[in-house]
C-alpha cells in the first residue's frame, strides 16, 4: 500500500471520531503520533551504532512499548494510557537540558493534545502508522514527497499561508543564495521548516564524510512561535537526518534588538516573514524608535539587518507593500540600502501563493557590509499559455532557469532592468518599479484595484468639497 494510501485511510479513520473537530485538529492529531513513530524508529537505527545510546522517554512511553504490537492497548485501556500516562508523560520528562533530545520532546509535547474520544479508532490509526518504516530509505523517499502535498492541505486547516512558501521560491532562493558548509543558516519565522530543509539538502551535497554531517546538526537554525508548524518543522528536519534540530519554539521578536551580540549574529538568513499581521504592544520597545510598529513584516526585516554578520547574505519574501509602503517601512529601505548591498527584486505575479492569498510578492536578495549602488530587478513571468497560478498549477523550479542563466550575466531585456541608488533616493525609496519594458497592461489584483478604487473616491469627495468651497466663496461676493 502506498504512504498517500495509507495517511489518506488515516484520515477516513479519524473522520469518524467525535473528538476531532475538522483539518486542523485531524492534522495536529495525525502530527504527534507520526512524531513519535519517527523518534522511535531513528531511536532504533541510533541503539545500532552506539550500544550506549539511552533514549530520554521512559520505557513505557516509548512508540514500540505501547504502539507497535498490532494486537495491543486498545478501547477505553489504551485511551486512558494515552491521555492519563503517555501526554502528562512526554510534558513533564524529567532532568531535560536545553538542546537534547529529551528537551525536544518535553518542548513539542507541551501545548499538543490527544483530540481523539475512542482508543478504537486510535488503535486503527496506530496500526496504519506502523506500515511505514520510516529507516527505509524507500519510505523516507515517498513520505517526503507525501509531506509537500500534506504542507499544502494545510490550507484547509485556516490560516496556512502564514507558515507555508511554495518549494519552487524556496528553492530557488536556497540556490541563489548558495550555502556553504559551515556558514549558519537561519529562518527566524521558520514554520514547517521549508527554507531550512531545502538549505539542509544544498548543504548535504557539500558533507561527504560524517564529521562535516555533524556540521549541519549545528548550523540549520530556526525559531517558530505556534505549535503546529512547529512539531511540523521538528518533525521535517528529524526526517532529514538532523539528530537534534536546533528550532526554538518562541518569538524571534520578543527579545530586544539592543541585546542581539556579535555571537547570536548569522551567516544567512532565508525566511517568509508572516506580513499583515500585528504584534502586540509589548513587543515594540525590543526595536529602535524609528522602527516600532504594530507590522510584523517590518519588524522582522528590522531584526533580519541586526542579525546578520558583516558579509552576511539574506533572501526574504516581502508583500508589494513593502515596497512602496511609507513611515517605518521608508526608514527601514533607507537602513537596508545604506547597510546591505539590496542587489535584485525579483518581483513574483499574482497568484504564487495561491489559494492563501492573491496578495503580489517579491524576493529581496541583499548582502551586508556595503551600501547598495543600484538595484536589478527581475519580473518573472507565467509560463506560456497560463494567467495564474492556482493549487494544480503551482509555480514550478524549472520556471526559474530565467533568472539562473541571467544571474551572473546580468543585461537588460524584457524581464531584467536596474534602477541606480540615486533614483531610489530621489523617489523616497519607494521601491515599486514597474517594468519598463513590459508592453502588456499590467491586472491589478482585487487588493491593488480596491486601494485604488478608495483613492479615486477620496480624489473625487476633495475636488467637490473644493468646488463647493470656491461656489460658495462666489456666492457670498456676489450677495456683497
Amino acid at each position: 500500500m502506498s504512504i498517500t494510501t495509507i495517511i489518506k485511510s488515516i484520515q477516513d479513520i479519524m473522520r469518524k471520531d467525535v473528538g476531532v473537530d475538522g483539518d486542523a485538529q485531524r492534522i495536529a492529531q495525525l502530527v504527534w503520533m507520526i512524531f513519535l513513530k519517527i523518534l522511535d524508529d531513528k531511536e532504533q537505527e541510533l541503539e545500532i551504532l552506539d550500544d550506549h545510546y539511552q533514549s530520554p522517554i521512559p520505557e513505557e512511553l516509548r512508540w514500540r512499548n505501547w504502539a507497535a504490537d498490532d494486537e495491543g492497548m486498545t478501547g477505553d485501556e489504551l485511551l486512558d494510557f494515552v491521555n492519563n500516562k503517555l501526554f502528562p508523560g512526554l510534558k513533564e520528562l524529567p532532568d531535560v537540558i536545553e538542546g537534547t533530545r529529551g528537551f525536544i520532546i518535553r518542548e513539542v509535547f507541551e501545548d499538543t493534545f490527544n483530540y481523539m474520544k475512542s482508543g478504537t479508532l486510535i488503535r486503527q490509526v496506530i496500526n496504519k502508522i506502523d506500515e511505514i518504516d520510516f529507516n527505509s530509505s524507500e519510505d523516507r523517499h515517498l513520505f517526503n514527497d507525501f509531506y509537500e502535498s500534506f504542507l499544502k492541505d494545510l490550507q484547509s486547516a485556516g490560516n496556512a499561508g502564514e507558515y507555508y512558501t511554495p518549494r519552487a521560491v524556496t528553492q530557488f532562493m536556497v540556490d541563489m543564495i548558495d550555502p556553504k558548509l559551515g556558514e549558519t543558516v537561519l529562518d527566524p519565522a521558520c514554520g514547517t521548516g521549508g527554507f531550512l530543509v531545502c538549505a539542509l539538502e544544498h548543504l548535504k551535497k557539500q558533507a561527504d564524510t560524517v564529521e562535516k554531517r555533524k556540521i549541519l546538526d549545528e548550523t540549520i537554525l530556526g525559531v517558530e512561535k505556534k505549535p503546529l508548524p512547529h512539531i511540523l518543522a521538528m518533525t521535517n528536519l528529524i526526517l532529514h537526518d538532523i539528530e537534534i534540530p536546533k528550532l526554538r519554539r518562541d518569538n524571534s521578536l520578543s527579545y530586544p534588538l539592543r541585546d542581539i551580540r556579535a555571537q547570536d549574529k548569522v551567516d544567512i538568513i532565508l525566511t517568509n516573514p508572516p506580513f499583515g499581521g500585528e504584534e502586540e504592544d509589548g513587543i515594540q520597545a525590543n526595536f529602535p524608535a524609528a522602527f516600532q510598529t504594530k507590522e510584523t513584516a517590518d519588524l522582522f526585516m528590522a531584526l533580519i539587518l541586526a542579525k546578520l554578520k558583516d558579509n552576511g547574505r539574506a533572501a526574504v519574501v516581502l508583500p508589494d507593500g513593502f515596497l512602496f509602503g511609507e513611515g517605518v517601512k521608508t526608514r527601514l529601505k533607507e537602513r537596508l540600502v545604506e547597510e546591505c548591498n539590496l542587489h535584485t527584486i525579483v518581483r513574483l505575479p499574482n497568484g504564487v501563493f495561491n489559494p492563501y492569498t492573491g496578495i503580489k510578492t517579491n524576493l529581496l536578495f541583499f548582502e551586508k557590509g556595503k551600501p547598495t549602488d543600484e538595484i536589478w530587478y527581475f519580473e518573472h513571468p507565467y509560463p506560456e499559455g497560463q494567467k495564474s497560478y492556482s493549487k494544480t498549477k503551482p509555480i514550478r523550479i524549472e520556471e526559474f532557469e530565467l533568472e539562473k542563466q541571467w544571474w551572473n550575466n546580468r543585461e537588460e531585456n524584457e524581464y531584467a532592468w536596474k534602477v541606480s541608488i540615486e533614483e531610489i533616493k530621489e523617489r523616497n525609496y519607494n521601491l515599486d518599479i514597474k517594468n519598463p519594458y513590459s508592453q502588456e497592461q499590467e491586472l491589478l489584483s482585487p487588493e491593488e484595484a480596491y486601494e485604488q478604487y478608495q483613492n479615486a473616491l477620496k480624489r473625487v469627495k476633495e475636488t467637490k468639497q473644493k468646488l463647493a468651497d470656491e461656489l460658495a466663496t462666489i456666492i457670498g461676493r456676489v450677495s456683497v
